[in-house]
């Protein structure tokens, strides 16, 4: 299961965020935002790339944008 901060940190990287836009947003270390992230990803099963992306997506946390 995610921590609150997990899920907060894997939605933004489902928005295309990267780890320093995490980090600033957040007002977080960028190493405290990539470990957020990397838990997020390990307890998920994701490696990186655009596998968290789609895990993001799939699991309902983010929604694609829709042409005008």
């Amino acid at each position: 299961m995610l921590t609150e901060r997990e899920r907060e940190v894997l939605i933004l990287v489902g928005l295309g965020l990267s780890n320093k836009d995490i980090a600033a947003l957040l007002v977080l270390s960028r190493h405290t935002a990539k470990t957020h992230v990397r838990r997020a990803m390990t307890k998920l099963g994701v490696h990186g790339g655009v596998q968290p992306v789609i895990h993001a997506y799939e699991a309902g946390l983010v929604w694609p944008a829709t042409a005008g």
